[in-house]
Order: C-alpha cells, then structure tokens, then sequence
C-alpha cells in the first residue's frame, strides 16, 4: 500500500473547553499560554448538595463549564423528555461531532448511508446518579437511552444515517485516543474511508472524584504541574473534541483542507509490568516503538511529543523513563521537545487523548510550538532532564530541516495499562482550486444563502457571518458564497442575501440579524407540512417593453443560449429582427406591435426557462395566459421548440394584420356582474377572469370603453391595457381558419408535465383545435390557479417580464399565506437581481434550488458553526408532569370519577398526535384499547408518569399494557385507592404482555 493511501489526513477538527468554543479559540489560549482552570461553579454546586467530604475542596478545583444543562433539543430533533433524559455527555458529543463535520466542509446530506466510522471515548458523567440522588428517577421511556454511554456514538450514526461501525470505547484516560486508533485501522485495512472520532467528559457532581481523590492522584492546590518537581496529581476538566478522518488519497482528490496527516498509531497494555494503577515505562515504549515502525519514520524525526503529562508523582517520571527507552533504542541524537495541554485545560480524563491530539495537529498545522504552562524546575525523579527534554516555555516558530515534514507524537496513558500513541505529520501543501462558475451563473449579483432549524438561529448565523466579514483579511465574497452552498446543510428556516459588493452584504446580513427587512435579504419558511410542489405560469402580452432581455442576456449564458435558440427559430418564420428589438434600447416603438410583442414574449419566457432548469428549479405543472400557453405547451413536452415558434410566429403575424379600433379594459368587478353586463351589448366580450373581481372585456373600442366607464361610474377600478388589438373577441374572427391551418400542421404530443388549459381551468392535453379556441376564448387564469393548488403547487413561479400574474394570483386562493408567488422578472429591478430575488423566494418556501449552478466560482473557506439555541433540560422533564391534574387523590371516591381522570390524562397525551380526541370523547367509549387510539410506549409511559401524579400510587411503565382500555385501567387504579368490589384482572399473563410488544404494540 502507498504512502498517500496508508496515511490519514486529518480534515475537520471541533472542541468544546470552558470559555473555549472551538479550535479557533483554543489556538488562542494556548498561543497565550493561559488557563482555564477554575473551581465547580457555585451555582453548579448548590445544584448537586453533595454532603460534606474532607476532599471537596480539592474535588471542587478544576476546569469546569459554567453550565452543563443547556441543549438544542429541537436542532437535534428530539423531544423535551428525551432531551431531559439524556446524559449531558450525550448532548456534548452530539453537538461536536456536528461541528466537526462543518469544519470538514462537508454537508450532513453528503454523508447519509455512508460507511462512515464513528468512535467515541466517553465516560457516565454522574448525572443519572444526581437523577436518583434528588428524587428525579421517575423510571420513564428514555432513561435506560439517556444513561447508557454506549449510545453517545450511536447518536452521531443517527444524526448523519451513517452506517459504519458505531462503537464506544472505555480504557480509562486513553479512551478517545485509542478510539481514534481503531478508527484509522479500520480505514488503513480498507474497512471505511472516513470515520468520526472523538471524546467527552462532563462532571455533574464533584463528588464522583472521591475515588480519585482517595488514589491521591488529585492535585490539591488545583494546578498541573507536569514535568515539575512540585507535581502533586492532576486537575479533573470538562469538555472534549472531536476529528473527521479520511483515507488521505481521497482527501487529496477531494481538495479537502487537512490540517495534518496521521502516519502510525499504536495501542497496548501494560499487563502485569506493573502493579495497577502504577504506570509501565516499558509498555509505553513499547506504544510508541510501536507507532514509529508503523509510520516507518525514526524517533529522530519526531520534534516534538504532545505527553500524557498529568503532573502526578508517579506518572510523569514514568512517562518520561519510557520515552527515554525510545531515544537509546532508536539511537535518537537531540532533545526531545515536550508539553501537555493539561497544564492549560485539566485532564479531562476519557477525553484527554483527542484534546492532546487537537492541540498537536493544530501546532503541526500552524508551524507554532505553544507553551506548556507550571514548569519550573524538572521533577527529580527524571535525572539529566535536560540532556533528554526540552519543555515549551514560550511560544516560538517550529521550524524543520529543508526536505523534512514536521512530526509530532501524542500519547494517552490508562489508569489500568491502556496506553496509546499516535504519530502526526505535516499534511503535504495543498490549496484547493476554485470551484468552476456554475452553468447558471449570473454575472453581477452574488447570493449569500443561510439556513437554520428555527428562526432566532437564522438570526443568530446571520450575526456570525456579518462578524467574520468585518474581521481583518475576511474572505472574498465569491468564496464565501461558494462556502455556504456547498459546506453547509439546508434546513427549513432559510434566508438569500443579495448584494454586488461585500459591504452590501454584510450591511444585509446585518438587516437579516436584526430581523429588519431590507430589498436585497429574502427570508422565510418551508411550511410545515413540507415544500409543497412549483408551479410555472406563463405571461401573455401586455407586460412586454423593449430591452426586457439585455442585461440578462449580457448576464446569464445559459439565457442567451436559449433565447438566441429561439429567436433564430422565429427570425426564420417571420423574417424580422425579433432579437434586436426585444434586447434593444427602451424607446424602441415596436416593441409594443403585436408579433414583435408575442415572439419576444416567447423567446425571453424559453430563456428564463433554460435558466430556471440550470438553477434546480423545473416545473411540476405548468400554465399560461394567452399566448404564454404556447410557452407552457412547449415546456409540458406537447410542442416541440420548432413547433412553438412556429404557432407563435403565425398568431403574432395574424394578429398583427387585423384592422385596428378595438379595446381591452380591465375593470375590477366579478365575473357575473360583468357577464350581466355585457348580455346584449354588441361588440363587447368577456376576454379573461384573472380573479374573484378582477374582469378584463375586449371589442370594439366604443363599446368596451362605454361598458367601462359604467363601472367606473360605481367607483370600480379600470384601467386601459397596453395592447394594439382586441385580443379575444370577435375582432379576432378573420384569422382564425388561418391560425387553425398553421397548428394542423404542428405535431402534437402527451404532456410530460401536467398542463391546466386556461380556456376551462382544467388539466387537459391540447390538440390542434385548442390553438384556435384559446385565441378567441376567455382566458380563466383564475381557473388555473385553482387547479394547480388543487394538484399541490404551492410556489407559482411567473415567467416573463413583469409580476402581473403574481400580482393577480394572489388575490384568487381562499387560503394565500399556504401559497406564494414569484415573478421572475420585475420592472424596476435590473434583471440579473430579479432573477436571483426570484430563486431565493422561491427557496425560502421550499423549491430545490441548485445554488453552486448560480456562482461565478469560489473556494472553501471556513465559516461560523451552527448557532445552537440552547434550553435547560435537567433532570425532570418540561412536559412530564401534569399541567393541570383533572384530578387528585382526594376527590377519586369513585370509578367513574378515577375513569374520567384516565381519560382526561389519555387526552392530554394524545394532544399531539394531530386531531385528538377530548377526554369526554374518551369517556364515552373506554372500552377502545390505548393500541387502537394511537398510543406508543413513550406516551404509555408519559401518560403512566401523569397518573402517578394526580392519583397518588405508584404504576408500573408496563401498566398500559397490561390494563388496555381506559375502563380497565380505571379500575385498576381505583382498586389501589379502594378496596374493589368487582371482579378485575390483577394483570395479564407474562406471556401475554410479551405477544403484545412483540406484535407491535410497543
């Protein structure tokens, strides 16, 4: 096996330490050689009461958080009670394992049912013993999941639907380093490519310590001496750290950023060496002779040693005598340089190996050696220290001999003679190449896309990445646009930035963060049902002017394409210069002339189409109004491009030759009031019902404006259409046998894509004859807006030049907050930004929109992690006790007042499974089971925990299964307040409750 493939590359790294939040930030307290050392909280402390111990005061010296209860529950889609119940390790090693891929550049998604690795080194914290200890060990559905460090792994494998080895390791002190070094044998035997590794530690409850106090490995003046001659024991921390390896020759093919390259790795025991809990000098040599074969690099190339270095009499003399062991059998020839992040952090004992291995690879990355803070004068029980070690006392340049990568080992030493070290190196220089621009890349406008699980998050990221952009060497705007669409996960609560410049973003970002709105942020929410389906309607004419189609043209390549497609079709078919009046300058008069307005209407709508489709966004039914329904034929897959151009070519040339005199008015009255009117009155017709009260009439020009001003008279809204013909009426007539010869001969094909008809408001599939009615027919938009909601479509996207179909759309739907609709283009908005406004609307409420496509390119670079928005979960669960009991003990003097309580609480518990019924619902029928009324296990035991409350008596979790009516268990729990009088099953069968779960009823 090569080099490139046996080696592991380090590619995301996330830690969590009090007052540090992450890499970043331990960097820099290890560049300033600073502590975290503190005492437990007092508010922490008054939290635990803890009896007095002749050691609390040493227990309670230590790196400890400020608090350890605060959890996004909803981030990680977890209730309130499972959230409460969970061990805080668990909620920890959820939230860094998470951070740690983001830090990898990699979305969630990107890992779903991969074989990916996730090992954890990880110890009980003591919270489920402070559960007991306070009288909060109510037995609920999520205890046994909540105390069982085993299940901290298997969390992450949840969260990311991974499917490698998910496993825990506990060897004491070394546990995350010797997690980490199963992971990369199982990536070096070719088992996995990838694997997450990490380490937790939390202590709720000082008082766990007294073994270790009783040991006399704590130190108790609350300093880590190590190396020192005033070692006395080590300082207990809290925190942990997580890291994302890869198989380095895919990470390299990847353009993955590494921060350093794992070489060899070794694990072994002490045996019997030593007396347990002494440590063995000769099996730690052993460890690291081990890891220096395997990496198959000599001990003389190693720089510098991240140790054990817990500061404890024993351990540090002995660390030091095996590494000694190591240099006279390697022939080593210069000191060894050597320190220990626990004089920084504390020992955070199950954690402590990947915290070292963070801090090394972070020193290996950045060419700095950080100090190792408490060393004065070398423990005597290390003769000749100098001859053998150098300590780091002062941050300084790591420099290498030319041709020679720096080396760095890291070792983690177990209580009972587990000991593991690991060899890093200096990953090869490698800066990822820009990305290549996207194919629907619009020039000019740059998104910047955020998403969140809620919206104080939206916010929150928002702040953060406004606060790296204003930092010092911020990166380019290309690249962070690049970063945010392809390192990040989307989630439902979703935001698109819009600006040309980076201080036009960020004064945006700081809008959005603000929650003040402003023209270039769009914001909002995939309803909670989900993205419901995108809809296409099609403008007809009227909203054409002349350059609607430059500046995108000059924009978008993949738009110019397609309309310089079309355009050549209808050039062709109608010998006029279509392209040069539609991408000309404003004041240009023909634009307003019926075939120049219907084929530049066409060939701009097949643009923004190509445009849409580059961009993720195709049609799952589609519509139009007029002579858009051409445009949305062809779409639909019923008319070929040639065939489009072709009918259109011929309606626009057709109706271009009728006689002049008619008009169009728009008059904002309801369908029937206007059909009452034009009963009668020749010349005038109904030409389109756009909605409830918006009627648009078409004829003869007198006559339509004198039917007008009548309404107008009654103080309705009309307004004069910018048209050169009645389009729609019978003014249309003279063309008709014409049109009808020109679409005989245009083939016609089943629609791909659903197809509402806005001549009856119905799915349809078009033949000939339709070309013919619709021209002449009244347009029912309205109609089609019904039916495409109707089918599921809840984004109506609107092709063409101006937002009147969104305009009027909006007024048809009984129900328009569960719809939106997004005009493409807008007048006023230069076109490149609308288009993009019109992607990040239709994003917000949930279209997939392929954001990478839109860029002109970009590298990775880092960005802030998740904002959590953390709760207090602690030892009771919010929604585990009862609101408002229906009743108490004391006024249970009857099994129809103990039944009604039943049904009361069995209501209340299935309040959330959506129309629920009410607990005299339930009273009515008690015999129906818990099974049939949707009851699971975790809402049998929550309605178990509410009983217990309000009646007073201890149930078993099982008491639903075995008494599975209301009736039945009504009667049981009165039976324990009174003496029964009726006959009633004591329980079921053991063998019975096992056919139940077992079938399901669980």
């Amino acid at each position: 096996m090569s080099s490139a493939i046996a080696d592991i590359a380090v590619i995301g790294m996330s830690c969590r330490l009090p007052s540090v939040h992450n890499v970043a930030e331990l960097w820099r307290l290890l560049l300033d050689g600073s502590t975290t050392i503190g005492r437990f909280p007092e508010h922490r402390a008054a939290a635990v009461r803890s009896a007095a111990h002749p050691d609390a005061d040493t227990m309670a010296l230590g790196s400890f958080f400020d608090a350890v209860d605060g959890f996004d529950a909803r981030f990680f889609d977890l209730g309130p009670a499972e959230a409460t119940a969970m061990d805080p390790v668990q909620r920890l090693g959820l939230e860094l394992a998470w951070e740690a891929v983001e830090d990898a550049r990699l979305p969630a998604a990107a890992l779903a049912g991969r074989e990916i690795d996730v090992l954890v080194g990880a110890a009980p914290s003591g919270y489920d013993v402070l559960r007991e200890r306070s009288g909060s060990d109510r037995d609920d559905h999520y205890a046994a999941l909540g105390s069982s460090g085993a299940l901290i792994a298997n969390r992450i494998s949840g969260l990311f639907d991974l499917r490698g080895m998910s496993l825990c390791t506990d060897s004491g002190q070394s546990s995350s380093l010797v997690a980490l070094a199963l992971a990369c044998d199982r990536i070096r035997s070719g088992a996995v490519d990838t694997a997450i590794v990490g380490g937790v530690h939390l202590i709720v409850d000082p008082a766990a310590g007294l073994g270790l106090a009783n040991l006399g490995a704590l130190s108790p003046d609350g300093r880590c001496f190590a190396f020192d001659e005033r070692a006395s024991g080590f300082v207990r921390g809290e925190g942990g750290g997580f890291v994302v390896l890869k198989r380095r020759d895919l990470a390299v093919a990847d353009g993955d950023r590494s921060y350093a390259v794992v070489r060899g790795w070794s694990v072994g025991s002490g045996g019997a060496s030593s007396r347990m809990p002494d440590p063995s000098p000769g099996a730690q040599a052993a460890a690291v002779l081990s890891a220096l074969e395997r990496a198959a690099v000599p001990f003389d190339s190693v720089d510098y040693v991240e140790a054990h270095g817990t500061g404890t009499r024993l351990g540090d003399p002995a660390e030091l005598t095996g590494l000694r062991e190591v240099s006279r059998r390697t022939g080593r020839s210069r000191p060894l340089v050597i320190g220990s992040v626990k004089t920084n952090v504390g020992h955070l004992e199950p954690a402590a190996g990947i915290v070292g291995f963070v801090k090394a690879a972070l020193c290996v990355d950045r060419a700095f050696l950080v100090p190792s803070l408490n060393f004065r004068t070398p423990n005597p029980g290390i003769p000749d220290f100098r001859r053998d070690f150098e300590v780091v006392q002062a941050a300084r340049p790591w420099h290498s001999p030319p041709g020679r990568p720096r080396r760095a080992g890291v070792s983690a030493f177990g209580l009972g003679g587990t000991n593991a070290h690991v060899i890093l190196e200096q990953a090869p220089g490698q800066r990822p190449g820009p990305h290549a621009a996207g194919r629907a890349r619009i020039a000019g406008v740059l998104p910047w896309v955020l998403s969140a699980r809620s919206e104080p998050a939206l916010r929150e990221q928002a702040a953060r990445l406004r606060d790296l952009v204003a930092a010092d060497a911020p990166p380019s705007a290309a690249d962070v646009a690049h970063s945010l669409v392809s390192t990040r996960s989307v989630f439902d609560h979703r935001a698109v930035v819009l600006g040309v410049e980076r201080a036009e973003l960020a004064a945006n970002l700081a809008g959005l963060a603000a929650g003040e709105p402003r023209p270039g942020v769009l914001a909002g929410a995939v309803p909670a049902r989900g993205a419901g389906r995108v809809g296409f309607v099609f403008a007809g004419q009227g909203g054409q002017r002349a350059g609607m189609g430059r500046k995108l043209h000059t924009a978008s390549p993949v738009f110019a394409a397609a309309f310089d497609h079309a355009c050549a079709l209808l050039e062709a078919e109608l010998s006029l210069p279509v392209a040069e009046v539609v991408l000309g300058e404003s004041d240009d008069g023909r634009a307003d002339q019926t075939v120049f307005a219907q084929a530049g209407l066409f060939a701009v709508e097949v643009g923004l189409v190509a445009l849409l489709a580059a961009a993720g966004i195709t049609p799952d039914a589609v519509a139009g109004h007029s002579v858009g329904e051409i445009a949305a034929a062809h779409v639909a897959g019923v008319l070929s491009l040639a065939d489009a151009c072709a009918l259109v070519a011929a309606r626009g040339r057709l109706m271009q030759a009728l006689p002049g005199g008619g008009a169009m008015i728009a008059v904002g009255a309801t369908e029937a009031e206007i059909t009452d009117a034009v009963a009668g009155v020749a010349g005038v017709s109904v030409a389109a019902v756009n909605g409830p009260a918006s009627v648009v009439i078409s004829g003869d020009a007198q006559a339509v404006r004198r039917l007008a001003t009548g309404f107008k008279d009654q103080g309705r809204r009309t307004r004069v259409l910018r048209v050169s013909h009645a389009f729609h009426s019978h003014r249309v007539d003279p063309v008709l046998d014409e049109l009808a010869k020109v679409a005989a001969r245009l083939e016609h094909a089943a629609p791909r894509v659903p197809w509402v008809g806005a001549l009856t408001g119905a799915e349809s599939a078009p033949g000939p004859e339709y070309w013919v009615r619709q021209a002449r027919g009244a347009v029912r938009y309205a109609d089609t807006v019904t039916a495409l909601a109707a089918r599921g479509v809840s984004v109506f996207v609107e092709i063409g030049p101006d937002e009147t179909l969104s305009e009027m759309g909006s007024g048809v739907l009984d129900d328009p907050g569960g719809a939106v609709f997004v005009p493409v283009l807008r007048p006023g908005r230069p076109a490149p930004e609308a288009v993009l406004a019109g992607l990040a609307e239709a994003f917000v409420h949930g279209a997939p929109v392929d954001w990478a496509a839109t860029l002109p390119g970009g590298r990775p670079v880092d960005l802030p992690t998740y904002p959590f928005q953390r709760q207090r979960y602690w030892l009771t669960a919010p929604d585990d006790t009862p609101d408002a009991p229906a009743a108490r003990a004391a006024e249970l003097d009857s099994e129809l007042s103990v039944l009604n309580l039943v049904c009361a609480e069995t209501a209340v518990v299935l309040s959330g499974k959506g129309a629920a019924p009410t607990g005299p619902d339930l009273a009515a029928r008690p015999d129906v089971s818990f099974k049939d009324l949707g009851l699971d296990s975790a809402m049998a035991v929550r309605l178990r925990n509410r009983l217990t409350a309000a009646a007073g008596v201890r149930l078993p979790a099982t008491v639903a299964f075995s008494y599975p009516t209301p009736l039945l268990l009504g009667r049981r729990i009165f039976s324990l307040l009174e003496p029964v009088t009726s006959e009633i099953p004591e329980s079921r069968a053991d063998h019975e409750l096992f056919m139940l779960i077992d079938r399901g009823y669980v």
